[in-house]
């Protein structure tokens, strides 16, 4: 082992994911950083890419930081005997899990304690609501003044105060340099980044520009087919094409898995072998129902061939923050994770964190994308519901204690009431890592009960669960849940036993199993090129076998079942009928009864290229890389068409278009001509045509050879 360097010099650059516990590490937002450091106290050394537990300090020292408030906060740590893990200072590897005897040192570290619970953003803002001044600046309630009487006796007048907007001593969400910057970068200290950004539009706006920073238009992405809904819509802003990876699917519960590194190395090396550039890996973990994927082994299989991956962890914002938590996403390796604040931890609704990795991904590019993305008027009260989060996490080391176990006792005495189920590892024949403990999910499949039923049933109980499938009722345990909550679920559960477990007999249920509606589909045309083909509007029953022209998926939990430019095929029609028959809401369908759905104005062309030619058609006989106008484009001087580069491709072989309507769709690979009767008449109706046509026009025009002759 290297003796350990000098101790650093207390205004000397330091990056701050390093120190001694933290100890000479400069407190966020403060440039000043430390005034005095205890004399002889050691310093460790690190490895870039773990955590630095080779050092067994006999003591942490006493720090005193003077943050921007100017409030004196003086931090002493008691002797340890134990290994401190230590945040790691490169992110370009995997992290080792905290112990369990570890998580409460380790919490008690300065990216925790130093905060000491104080929110700089709450202060200022409370500071700022607190003046007497004449205020002549939006929003028109004017602090409360004018706030609608129904609204403020919902949620209080003194919340109209503290609704402002982007005032000097408030900083600017997209250019920090005050109490926002100071803000964020606590919160990357305690959620180990190196930095994060603050979200008002949720974890979506988080999710799109990450791909748009990682992904250029034409660029492959990979991702999962059971990706959220905000996945798709970066990939119509971005240009992005997916390539995608399907999960393990479990029928029984009508519930799909993480993906895998071969997963994703075979999905590579496939892009490889075609000349594919790929742009970014996009992984969700956990999802919805907790199941995490290892995060650690993609980082792994991508990292050699510098490819970011970024990672949807909305369901994972605690993980962090106990030790029977799986590893974080930025602990695995990940460059950029998502994380939604206000699910499992307690900022307001739609308010997210970004967290980035240092490596392959750049921090300006980011905040670009996010300045085009977020609202220019972000709301203080979301923003500072994110300090304070932050703030009421590093209070307490011990939040989740309680929360844990009652998640484990509740799942314990479900797994033992007839009829019943828990959702575990075991369901699944993959080797996923994790599954997210405060996550319990219930299936009482074997009682003949669908999962709507089952939860319609528990809600005449007072029980409200947070998502409903076709097989299961999955309930999430967070920082709010009481003793009281988890004993009332248990005993409705056991009610629902008792009342249908000796009539499962006599009741026929067509709720066994569900067939994967991701198992099997056809991709015609990109997000993209879809989103922007002029589309009609079909019966349901009527669209099989129809391009779909918008993103149509069971909400929660946002997985599409069809995606812009897929195929309606028969699995996913009959699961759409099913769900949509049992009452669940249908999101990203401009009919959101789900009578009818919108498909494109596309007809796919046969191999053969048969076609009806009437007078004065539309006929697709021209390729992009013959680069030939029509008698009619030539007569009429009209410039020849040039399609944009395309991403719509199938087992990797382009997909020839024909339009209702001329110009309604950028075709890939076909140039619409119009041309005569007389002139079609003398072309062959095989692919051959275009030699022909090509001698034709040669010898009428030797002078004017097109770039294929």
């Amino acid at each position: 082992m290297p003796a350990p360097p000098a101790l650093r010099s207390p205004r000397a650059p330091i990056s701050p994911r390093t120190g001694v516990a933290g100890a000479w590490r400069r407190g966020a937002g403060v440039d000043d950083g430390i005034q005095n450091v205890a004399a002889g106290a050691s310093e460790l050394w690190a490895e870039p890419g773990r955590r630095m537990t080779a050092w067994e300090p006999p003591m942490f020292v006493s720090i005193f930081l003077y943050p921007m408030c100017q409030s004196k906060v003086s931090l002493v740590l008691q002797e340890s005997p134990r290994r401190h893990a230590i945040a790691r200072c490169d992110t370009s590897r995997s992290t080792p899990r905290i112990s369990e005897t570890e998580t409460e040192a380790t919490l008690a570290q300065p990216s925790a304690a130093v905060q000491g619970g104080t929110a700089p953003l709450v202060q200022a803002l409370k500071s700022t609501a607190a003046q007497d001044v004449s205020c002549f600046h939006f929003p028109g309630h004017n602090r409360g003044k004018a706030a609608p009487s129904l609204l403020s006796n919902l949620i209080g007048a003194e919340t109209f105060s503290h609704d402002l907007p982007e005032l000097p001593e408030l900083d600017d969400l997209f250019y920090p340099k005050g109490v926002i910057l100071d803000a964020q970068n606590r919160a990357a200290e305690l959620f180990g980044s190196s930095k994060t950004w603050f979200l008002i539009n949720g974890s979506t706006c988080g999710i799109q520009a990450a791909v748009m920073a990682t992904c250029s238009p034409g660029d492959y992405i990979i991702i999962p087919r059971n990706c959220h809904i905000s996945v798709i819509s970066a990939l119509v802003l971005s240009g992005a094409v997916p390539k995608y990876i399907v999960p393990e699917y479990n029928s029984a519960w009508d519930i799909a898995g993480g993906v895998t590194p071969s997963q994703v190395d075979k999905a590579l090396k496939e892009l490889e072998k075609d000349g594919k550039k790929v742009g970014a890996v996009l992984v969700t973990s956990p999802t919805y129902h907790g199941i995490c994927s290892d995060v650690q082994g993609i980082v792994d299989v991508c990292r050699p061939l510098h490819i970011p991956v970024i990672v949807d962890e909305a369901h994972g914002a605690h993980f962090r923050f106990h030790h029977s938590f799986p590893s974080t996403a930025i602990e695995q390796g990940a460059d950029l994770a998502v994380q939604s604040t206000h699910k499992v931890l307690s900022s307001l609704t739609q308010s997210s964190m970004l967290h980035m990795a240092r490596g392959l991904v750049d921090a300006d590019k980011v905040s670009q994308c996010l300045q085009l993305l977020q609202s220019s008027s972000p709301s203080y009260l979301l923003l500072s519901s994110l300090d304070a989060a932050r703030a009421q996490l590093s209070e307490n080391s011990k939040s989740f204690d309680e929360p844990v176990a009652m998640a484990l006792e509740t799942k314990d005495q479900l797994m033992v009431i007839p009829g019943l189920s828990v959702l575990d590892l075991s369901c699944f024949a993959s080797d996923f890592p994790a599954i997210d403990p405060l996550r319990v999910t219930l299936s009482a499949s074997d009682l003949h009960l669908s999962g709507y039923e089952a939860d319609d049933i528990l809600e005449e109980h007072q029980i409200v669960s947070e998502l409903v499938g076709t097989q299961a009722v999955t309930f999430a345990v967070n920082l709010g849940t009481s003793r009281q909550d988890v004993q009332k679920l248990v005993q409705c559960a056991k009610h629902l036993s008792d009342k249908y477990m000796s009539a499962n007999e006599s009741r026929f249920s067509k709720h066994n199993y569900v067939r994967s509606p991701l198992d099997k589909f056809s991709v015609k045309l990109s997000p993209r090129e879809a989103f922007f083909t002029k589309k009609r509007r079909v019966c349901i029953e009527d669209s099989l076998g129809e391009i779909c022209g918008e993103l149509i998926c069971p909400y929660p939990p946002g997985i599409p079942v069809l995606i812009p430019g897929e195929v309606v095929t028969q699995d996913s029609l009959s699961y759409l009928i099913n769900v949509r028959d049992q009452g669940m809401t249908i999101s990203g369908a401009a009919d959101g009864e789900l009578n009818s759905i919108m498909t494109l104005r596309v007809h796919l062309v046969k191999e053969e290229l048969a076609v009806k030619l009437q007078d004065d058609a539309k006929i697709e006989v021209g390729s992009m890389a013959c680069g030939l106008l029509s008698p009619r484009q030539e007569a009429e001087q009209v410039p020849q068409l040039t399609p944009p580069p395309c991403g719509s491709l199938q087992n990797g072989a382009p997909n020839l278009h024909r339009c209702d309507s001329e110009l309604d769709h950028p075709l890939q690979f076909v140039h619409l001509f119009k041309v005569s009767q007389k002139y079609v008449a003398r072309l062959p109706k095989q692919l051959g045509f275009i030699t022909g046509w090509l001698s034709a026009r040669n010898k009428a025009h030797p002078k004017q050879q097109g770039p294929g002759s």
